[in-house]
């Protein structure tokens, strides 16, 4: 198994930032990728980003591009997520998951494993 626990949520203000973490620990040789998801209240999962854990390949959701970086500390089995430029429409509950494969995909019930999640408000 595998657990993951996001922590870095909070309160902001439009235009500021705020940086995610998400630390996994267990058996993390079987995960090939990791991923952000958000869930506003009232609406679907959605996919945020992903980033593979052997050479870093990331990838975006449009809505947040430019605006958010998605990295990965190897050493520490530690995903970030900096969201800077932050809109009150990124207010959500974020969510880390683990994917067994190296393929980044949007679809949430591809990742086999997820944390609790972290809410992150934006006011404006």
């Amino acid at each position: 198994q595998v657990q993951l626990v996001e922590s870095g949520g909070g309160l902001v203000q439009a235009g500021g930032s705020l940086r995610l973490s998400c630390a996994a620990s267990g058996r993390t040789f079987s995960v090939d990728l990791m991923g952000w998801f958000r869930q506003a209240s009232g609406k679907d999962r959605e996919f945020v980003a992903g980033i593979t854990w052997i050479g870093g390949r990331t990838d975006y959701a449009d809505s947040v591009k430019g605006r958010f970086t998605i990295s990965r500390d190897n050493a520490r089995n530690t995903v970030y997520l900096q969201m800077n430029s932050l809109k009150p429409e990124d207010t959500a509950v974020y969510y880390c998951a683990g994917r067994r494969s190296p393929v980044i995909t949007a679809s949430a019930g591809l990742y086999a494993y997820w944390g609790q999640g972290t809410q992150v408000t934006v006011s404006s």
